[in-house]
Parts: structure tokens; sequence; C-alpha cells
């Protein structure tokens, strides 16, 4: 029996390109986007949901099991971006980006823990970011946000264990998505004292366009759901990217703290 799989942020970039993959391994895919009717060439089906209202999502998740019987792998992939020195970030934009990064994620899991619990299986992949493993500076509310989904991972993994349900997180690099495009920017003031913050953008925005296919995530995504017990943390990106997470580890915080200044030329 092909397992049914449910995408959140499902219209474009990573997400698109999981249900792109997993559709041609034979997989039933459903994705999701606040605005499905915009997206009529989508390879597989697209549902009306949105992170921000836990109506819509537990239509959506509903939806699904009516149609399909069964729900076996949830991807949690909507999320935005958000740049900007913390202090020059409007509250409304932190909150908004911690209800699409954080609370979103919860209250889908909420949504689907039922039926899992029922069929007694069920397979939870939060799509994190390697920027949750450190404080980046101009990125640290997008690090705050991601990082958070990765410890509740590990909470989630424990709490579920007795239902048959797993849960993992991917933590994908810099990919050549649209990202940027739905990033939130802080606004460059004239008048600020960051004053180094326009060159870090631009490094930013640079080093999501030069960066490779987001395939590479898919491929990880279907890789995890044929690992019979999936490890707590994946990452998938560039290796420096991936290997900044092992140094954290490694070096004094000082150490590694100078690491990030000299790379954003702070």
């Amino acid at each position: 029996m092909s397992k049914v799989i449910l995408i959140t942020g499902g219209s474009s970039g990573i997400g698109k390109s999981i249900g792109d993959f997993l559709t041609q391994k034979g997989y039933i895919v459903y994705g999701t986007s606040r605005n499905p009717k915009n997206y009529t060439n989508s390879n597989f089906n697209l549902v009306a949901l949105d992170v921000n209202n836990t109506a819509t999502i537990n239509e959506a998740v509903q939806t699904v099991i009516d149609a399909e019987g069964r729900l076996d792998v949830l991807v949690n992939n909507a999320g935005v971006g958000i740049t900007g020195a913390i202090e020059e970030i409007p509250a409304e934009q932190i909150q908004h980006n911690f209800n699409t990064n954080f609370f979103g994620p919860i209250n889908v899991i909420k949504a689907v823990l039922p039926q899992m619990r029922k069929q007694q299986s069920g397979l939870v992949i939060n799509i994190t970011s390697i920027a949750g493993y450190m404080g980046l500076p101009y990125r640290g509310i997008y690090s705050a946000s991601k990082g958070a989904l990765e410890i509740l991972t590990e909470a989630f993994r424990m709490e579920t264990k007795d239902f048959g349900i797993k849960f993992t997180n991917i933590a994908p690099g810099d990919f050549a998505t649209n990202i940027a495009a739905g990033r939130y920017h802080a606004p460059v003031l004239k008048d600020s004292p960051y004053t180094k913050y326009p060159n870090v953008l631009k490094d930013i925005d640079e080093d999501v366009s030069s960066s490779g296919s987001p395939i590479a995530v898919a491929k990880k995504v279907h890789e995890v759901i044929n690992t019979k017990n999936p490890k707590i943390h994946y990452k998938v990106g560039a290796f420096m990217q991936k290997f900044s997470i092992v140094l954290k580890f490694l070096l004094p915080d000082k150490m590694y703290e100078k690491l990030l200044l000299n790379h954003y030329k702070l």
C-alpha cells in the first residue's frame, strides 16, 4: 500500500521539490497552500491550509483522512525567513515568524497525532534549518524559531514513542529557492547604528541564489521515510554548512563566535 504523505508549504521551493519527488516514487502526496487555486500545474494534490489558522489545519488534515483513510507521513515544511537587527525588527514580525515557523507546525502535529495514534504508526518530519543550530547575526529570529522546532522534536519523540509514531528533523542549509522573495527584511534605516546589516543581507541573498537544488532535501526525505528507525537529526547542505555544526560543539564558544564574525565580516 502506498504511503499517504502530507507536506505543508507544498506549492513552491523545498516543499514542491519534495512533493514532486515522492509522487514520482509512487507515494500518495498531498501538499498544502494558502491558495491552492493559484497552482493549477501541480503534479500532486494541493489542499488549502494556512499554518496560522487552526481551522484550516484541521480541515485539511480531515480532507486527507476522508479521502485516503489514513495518514502515514507529515512533512512540516511551511516556513518563512526573516532578517534584520533584532532591535529593529517590529514585534509583530517576530511574532509572525514564530507563529509560522514554530506554533504553526505544533498545531499541524496536534491535528495529525490522533489519526497516527489510531493507526499505531506514523512519521513526522520537521524541516528545520542548519541556521537553527547557531545564533546567526541579523538572522537571529529565524535561527531561534528553527532551533525551537529542533528541540521540540526531541520531546515529541519521547512522548509519542509508545504509539508507534516517529519524529525526526531534517535541517537544510542554503538551497536555490524563492525563500528570499517571501522573507521579511527589516528596513535598512538611514540613521541605523547597524551599518553592517546591508552587506550581510546582500551576502545572505547571494548564498541562497548560488546554492544547489532542493532535490537533495527531497531525496533525504525519501531516505528517512524508508528508514526503520530514523535518527533524531539530519542535515542536508554544503560540506562547510554541515561542518559548522560540528565546529559549534568542538570549539570554545568565543572561538566559534570569532569564526562567525569573520565569515560575516563583522
